[in-house]
């Protein structure tokens, strides 16, 4: 989602300056994604699964969001094709 909405505003270097900081960034957000579902297995998966689930579902599509907005619609950079950063296919009721 991040490099889609790079591609849509024309944010950053091009396809292969793009590519190369998101494959530099997957690794550590995959980890930050990570880590939120082993801490729940440890501690409130093993007597509540349920609750660990749905609370670890919220993490990570809050994490989503939260990485989307923050790290793919960048507020500093001028966006002469989207307006206010955000690009068209972006829902209108998910705020940024």
């Amino acid at each position: 989602m991040i490099g889609r909405a790079w591609a849509a505003c024309d944010i950053g270097g091009g396809a292969a300056a793009n590519g190369a900081a998101l494959l530099f960034l997957a690794p550590l957000t995959w980890i930050a994604a990570a880590l939120p579902w082993v801490v729940l297995h440890a501690t409130l998966g093993r007597r509540h699964p349920g609750a660990a689930l749905a609370v670890g579902l919220a993490l990570t599509l809050w994490f989503t969001w939260f990485l989307v907005t923050w790290l793919g619609l960048p507020d500093s950079y001028p966006a002469p094709v989207c307006p206010d950063n955000v690009p068209p296919w972006w829902p209108g009721f998910i705020p940024t």
